[in-house]
């Protein structure tokens, strides 16, 4: 799971400001789209921190948190200008089916489901959806059809938690 340079710039430049609003950067998606581009930052809640009571599920990212990552990162943005041309910030929490982007945030959800996206296909296949077996420096174990079935982090495009009810 490797990230654009453009990608990381904008993590290095963005992460600071996230974490001076008391939450961390789980991760960012830079979406080029002609004139106007997307840039989406994905917030969730410090390791060990509990949920307030009466928050229901997920990891107790409010809409306050969304708004106070976008004025602080709005701010860094304004004054080192880099994306050109137009923009449009969008601030969330990962959400109940929460995109992964490090090979490290997988290892809280083992023996959960996720779908990943391959660049070099696995099986006969690129998409793959499975049971998360393991995660090593190297790659993740994928129960896959009943086998389990290593695969590379090189070799992920994009991976995400199914959301199972």
């Amino acid at each position: 799971m490797k990230r654009s340079a453009k990608t990381q710039s904008l993590h290095e430049l963005i992460e600071p400001a996230v974490a001076a609003c008391g939450v961390v950067l789980w991760g960012i998606e830079f979406l080029p789209q002609g004139r106007r581009s997307l840039l989406r930052i994905y917030i969730d809640q410090p390791a060990g921190v509990a949920q307030a009571e009466g928050e229901e599920g997920g990891r107790g990212i409010g809409v306050e948190d969304c708004v106070r990552v976008t004025h602080q990162v709005s701010g860094v943005l304004d004054v080192h200008d880099p994306i050109s041309g137009e923009y449009a910030l969008e601030v969330s929490s990962p959400g109940w089916d929460r995109p992964f982007f490090e090979l490290s945030q997988m290892a809280a959800y083992v023996d959960q489901r996720v779908a990943l996206r391959v660049i070099s296909p696995v099986a006969g296949r690129r998409k793959l959806e499975g049971t998360l077996q393991a995660v090593t420096a190297e790659g993740l174990v994928l129960l896959l059809d009943g086998q389990p079935q290593p695969i590379e982090a090189d070799n992920i495009d994009k991976a995400h938690l199914v959301y199972q009810d």
